[in-house]
C-alpha cells in the first residue's frame, strides 16, 4: 500500500513538474493561461499547487493543449496520481513502472532543444508508425507482440517507439528499461519476472542480442515471454542499426559457427525499417507542424530539403563540423575514439586510454606544437553540446554493481574519484565506422590499449582486430592481458596462433590452461587429438568434460559415438541432452536413429519437431547435407520418413522448397513426381528456385537444361544466374557470350562479375582495363577485388605496387586468412614487416 501511495505521489509530482515547465516555457502567467484555457483561476491555481487536490481530466487536457506539451503523457499522468490505474495482477508488477512516470530522456529519447530544457519537437509520423500502431493495438487487445525498429544513427528510432507506446500509458501498462548493472545482465536477471501488461524496452539491442555470452539466452528468454499465454500480454519493442541487424540474421556459410542463431529466429518478422530521410507526405506534415514549432521549422530550414529531419534534430551536421573542423588534437582524440569504438572497445572509454592512443594520430609538426594542458583543452572543447542534443565526446560514469552485503556492509557503494570515462557521440561512432574502415590504428593507440585497458572483453576484441591487421605481436600482447585477467577465450586464440606460428609446445601449453579452466573449445581441441592417437576412452571423457562445460557439439559427438559403437539408447540420450541444450539439429539424428530401429511413426514425430523449431528451407538445407554425407559413406538414412520435411519446406511458400523436395523425388526415383514439380518451379518464375532447380540439373550433367534455367533466372533479375551462365558458357568455351553475361552482371551491380569481367582483360592483354575494373569493384565496396588487383601486379611482377596493395588489405582487417603466411611475423603498426620475435 505504501509503495502505491508513492508512486501515486511520485506521478503528481511529475505531473505539476511538467506543467510548470510548460508554464515557465509559453512566457504566460496563470491568469493569462486561465484566460486561454477557458478555465477558472482558482482551478487553474490549483492545478500546479504543491498541495492541491488532483486535477481532472479535462482541465489536464486543457492545459496541455494550451501549453504544447503531450496530452497522452500528462493524462496517463494524472491516471496514476489518481489511483485510477489497474496493476497487472494486483500486487506485484514485475520489473518496471507505470508508462506514465518514465521520463522520455531517462529511455534514451534525445531531446532536439536546449539541454537543460528537455524540449522535443513536434512528432511526424511516418510509415514504420503504422506497423509500430499495429502492435500496440495488438497488445492492447491481449496479442503479444514484438517488434525492432531497424535504422541508421539519429532516424528516429527511439521517438518512434515512445510515441507509439502512449495509448499504453493511458491504459495504465508498466514499462521496464533494463540497463542495471548493464543491460545484458538485467535483461538476463529479470525477463522471467515480467507481468502481464509490460513493455520491455531494448533501446540498442545489440547491448543485449548481440552480447557474446548472453545474447542467445536473452534471446530465448524473450521467445519464451512472447510464446507462452499465461504470461502476456507484453510488448517488446527494440531499436537496432542495420549493420548489426546484417549480422545477427544473416546465415552462417557451411563449416562456420552459427552465433546468433537463436536471434536470428526471435527477430524473423519482428522488425521494420526505418528511412533514412523523411519522404514526401512527411515532409509536408512536418510543415504543417512546423507553423507553430520553432524547433521543427529550423530543423526543415537547415535540412535543405533532403528530408534528413531527423538527423539534423539530433545534432548530426554539427556533430560532424565538430569533427571536421576541431584542432588536430580534437580530432586526434575523436579519431582515436572512433577506432576504439569500431574494434570493439565498449562504450565507456577511460580518458587516460584516449589520451595516450591519440599521440600518434598527430603528425610531427602538430605533435611540436602540444602545449602542458593540451588534453585538458582538448576535452573541454568536446563536451561542449551541439544544438543543446548530445557532445562529440562526453564525460560519463559507470554504474556502481549493487549485490547483496557479504559481511555486514555493501560490497560495492560507489566511491567517487574513479578514473574517468567518457562516450563517443553515436552519430560519430557510425560515421568511424565507414570513415575509417581501411584504416589500421597506429602504435601509440595499440600501446595505449595494452597499458590503460582492463576489461577482458575490450582486450580480447582489440586483440582479434590486430590479428586480422596482421599486427600479430600486438595480438599477441593483448590476448595475454585478456587473459590474465579471466577471460579463457583469450587462451584458446593464443593457442591458436602458437600452432599457426608452428610453436606446438606452446599452442600445448595454453590450451591445457585453457582446459583446465574448463574451457569447451579447449577439451574440445585435446578430445579430437586423443580421438586421432587412438585414445578413444581418454577422448570420451574429455568431450564428457566439455559437455558438462555447455558444448552442444560435444554432446553431438558423444552420441554419434554411441550409435556407431550400438548402444542406440545412450545415444538417444545425448542427442535429447544436445536438443534440450538448445541444438536442435539434434532432432534429425534422433529421427535418423527412430528410423533405422524401424520406428518410422517416432521418426516422423521427431521430423516435425525440427520443422516447428527450424526455418523448414533451412532445415531440408540441412537435411540434404546430411544425406548426401550419409549416402557417399554407404550408410543408410531415413529417406521415407524425412519426406514430411521437404514437403513442409514445399508448403512454406517458399518456391525454393519446392526445388529439394524435386530432388528428394529423384532420389527416390519418383520422376513423375519430380518432373511435375519442375514444371511448378519453372512456373513460379521465381529467380532464386530457378537457379536452384538450375544447379540441380547442372550437378545431374543437363547442361542444356541447366542453362535455359539459368537463362530463365538472369532474365527474371538475378545477377548471380547471369554469372553462373557465364561461367557454363566459358567452361565450354563459349567466351564471347561469357564475357557479354558477365558485362550485363556487372551492369546490374553484380561486384563478383566485375572482377571476373578484369580477368577476361588481364587474358587479353589489356592490363589498363583490367586495372579499371577492379578499382570499379574496389570503390563500389568489393574488397576482394584489392586481392585480385594485387594479384595481377604481382604476375606482371610489380611487386612494390602489389605490396602496397595487400598492405592496404591487411589494414582493412577482412582478409585474414588470405594473408596469414605472407608475412611470418606480421606488420608493425607502420606497416612495415615485423622481425622476429618470441
Amino acid at each position: 500500500m505504501a509503495e502505491k501511495q508513492e508512486e501515486r505521489a511520485a506521478a503528481l509530482s511529475g505531473l505539476r513538474d511538467r506543467l510548470t515547465d510548460g508554464l515557465a516555457r509559453s512566457r504566460l502567467t496563470k491568469r493569462d493561461l486561465a484566460s486561454g484555457v477557458n478555465l477558472g483561476r482558482t482551478t487553474v491555481q490549483e492545478a500546479f499547487q504543491n498541495d492541491g487536490p488532483v486535477p481532472s481530466a479535462a482541465t489536464v487536457a486543457a492545459l496541455a493543449r494550451t501549453l504544447r506539451l503531450p496530452v497522452g503523457e500528462l493524462l496517463a499522468l494524472r491516471r496514476i496520481a489518481a489511483g485510477e490505474v489497474r496493476d497487472a495482477d494486483g500486487e506485484n508488477p514485475g520489473p518496471g513502472r507505470p508508462i506514465g512516470l518514465w521520463h522520455p530522456h531517462d529511455l534514451e529519447v534525445h531531446p532536439a532543444g536546449p539541454a537543460l530544457s528537455m524540449e522535443w519537437s513536434s512528432y511526424v509520423p511516418r510509415a514504420h508508425d503504422r506497423v509500430l500502431a499495429e502492435a500496440v493495438r495488438d497488445a492492447a487487445e491481449g496479442k503479444s507482440r514484438m517488434l525492432v525498429l531497424i535504422g541508421s544513427s539519429s532516424t528516429g528510432k527511439t521517438r518512434a517507439c515512445w510515441e507509439a507506446v502512449q495509448p499504453l500509458a493511458a491504459d495504465g501498462w508498466h514499462l521496464w528499461h533494463p540497463f542495471d548493472p548493464t543491460r545484458a545482465h538485467a535483461a538476463l536477471a529479470d525477463l522471467r519476472h515480467v507481468r502481464q501488461r509490460t513493455v520491455v524496452w531494448l533501446n540498442e539491442a545489440q547491448h543485449y542480442l548481440g552480447d557474446p555470452r548472453t545474447g542467445e539466452r536473452i534471446a530465448a528468454a524473450v521467445h519464451g515471454l512472447l510464446t507462452e499465454p499465461a504470461r502476456g500480454p507484453v510488448l517488446v519493442l527494440g531499436t537496432l542499426w542495420p549493420e548489426y541487424a546484417k549480422q545477427y540474421t544473416s546465415l552462417p556459410r557451411p563449416n562456420e559457427s552459427d552465433p546468433h542463431s537463436r536471434v536470428r529466429e526471435l527477430l524473423a518478422g519482428r522488425t521494420v525499417t526505418i528511412a533514412e530521410a523523411f519522404d514526401r507526405d512527411a515532409l509536408a506534415t512536418a510543415s504543417t507542424l512546423a507553423e507553430t514549432d520553432d524547433l521543427l521549422a529550423r530543423a526543415l530550414e537547415r535540412s535543405g530539403g533532403d528530408g534528413r529531419v531527423a538527423q539534423d534534430l539530433a545534432g548530426a551536421p554539427e556533430l560532424l563540423r565538430r569533427y571536421e573542423n576541431g584542432t588536430p588534437p580534437v580530432r586526434a582524440l575523436l579519431a582515436a575514439a572512433m577506432d576504439a569504438r569500431r574494434l570493439g572497445v565498449g562504450l565507456h572509454l577511460p580518458q587516460e586510454f584516449l589520451i595516450a592512443a591519440a599521440v600518434d594520430y598527430l603528425d610531427d609538426h602538430d605533435y611540436d606544437q602540444l602545449t602542458e594542458d593540451w588534453a585538458e583543452d582538448a576535452f573541454a572543447d568536446l563536451a561542449r553540446p551541439v544544438h543543446g542534443k548530445q557532445a562529440p565526446l562526453r564525460r560519463t560514469a559507470t554504474r556502481p554493481r549493487r549485490q547483496p552485503p557479504t559481511s555486514g556492509a555493501p560490497d560495492d557503494v560507489f566511491v567517487g574519484g574513479a578514473a574517468p570515462v567518457l562516450r563517443l557521440a553515436d552519430f560519430l561512432e557510425q560515421h568511424g565506422r565507414s570513415e575509417r574502415e581501411r584504416l589500421c590504428p597506429p602504435a601509440s593507440f595499440w600501446a595505449s590499449a595494452s597499458a590503460h585497458l582492463n576489461q577482458a572483453g575490450d582486450l580480447s576484441n582489440l586483440a582479434r582486430a590486430a590479428r586480422s591487421r596482421q599486427r600479430l605481436r600486438w595480438a599477441h600482447h593483448l590476448f595475454r592481458g585478456a587473459a590474465d585477467v579471466g577471460d579463457t577465450n583469450a587462451l584458446v586464440e593464443l593457442a591458436e596462433m602458437r600452432k599457426r606460428a608452428g610453436d606446438a609446445e606452446g599452442a600445448d601449453a595454453f590450451l591445457a590452461q585453457a582446459a583446465a579452466a574448463e574451457h569447451p573449445d579447449a577439451l574440445m581441441e585435446l578430445a579430437k587429438r586423443r580421438e586421432g592417437e587412438g585414445d578413444i576412452e581418454g577422448a570420451t571423457a574429455l568431450y564428457r568434460r566439455a559437455a558438462g562445460a555447455g558444448s552442444t557439439v560435444a554432446l553431438q559427438r558423444l552420441a554419434e559415438a554411441r550409435a556407431e559403437a550400438g548402444d542406440v539408447d545412450a545415444a538417444e540420450d545425448l542427442y535429447q541432452a544436445a536438443v534440450g541444450a538448445g541444438h536442435s539439429p539434434a532432432l534429425l539424428d534422433l529421427a535418423r536413429l527412430r528410423a533405422e530401429a524401424g520406428d518410422v511413426e517416432g521418426a516422423e514425430v521427431l521430423y516435425e519437431q525440427a520443422a516447428d523449431a527450424i526455418d523448414p528451407v533451412l532445415l531440408v538445407r540441412l537435411l540434404d547435407v546430411r544425406v548426401t554425407l550419409a549416402q557417399a559413406k554407404g550408410q543408410t538414412s531415413d529417406l521415407d520418413g524425412s519426406d514430411v520435411l521437404y514437403r513442409r519446406a514445399a508448403d512454406s511458400g517458399d518456391p525454393v522448397g519446392l526445388v529439394f523436395l524435386a530432388k528428394r523425388r529423384m532420389a527416390v526415383s519418383d520422376d513423375a513426381e519430380a518432373e511435375a514439380l519442375q514444371q511448378r518451379i519453372i512456373d513460379t518464375g521465381d529467380a532464386d528456385a530457378l537457379m536452384e532447380l538450375g544447379q540441380l540439373r547442372l550437378a545431374g550433367g543437363d547442361v542444356e537444361g541447366a542453362e535455359a534455367l539459368f537463362q530463365l533466372a538472369a532474365d527474371a533479375g538475378s545477377t548471380t544466374s547471369m554469372v553462373l551462365l557465364a561461367t557454363v558458357r566459358s567452361a565450354f568455351g563459349d567466351n564471347p557470350e561469357a564475357e557479354a553475361q558477365y558485362q550485363r552482371a556487372a551492369d546490374a551491380g553484380e561486384l563478383v562479375a566485375v572482377s571476373m569481367l578484369a580477368r577476361y582483360r588481364v587474358e587479353t592483354g589489356d592490363v589498363e582495363g583490367a586495372e579499371g575494373l577492379y578499382k570499379r569493384a574496389i570503390d563500389a565496396g568489393d574488397r576482394h577485388a584489392v586481392l585480385d588487383l594485387a594479384r595481377m601486379r604481382e604476375d606482371l611482377g610489380d611487386t612494390e605496387g602489389a605490396e602496397a596493395l595487400h598492405r592496404e588489405v591487411a589494414d582493412s582487417g577482412f582478409a585474414e586468412s588470405a594473408l596469414a603466411d605472407r608475412w611470418r611475423f606480421g606488420l608493425d603498426a607502420d606497416g612495415t614487416p615485423s622481425s622476429p620475435w618470441n
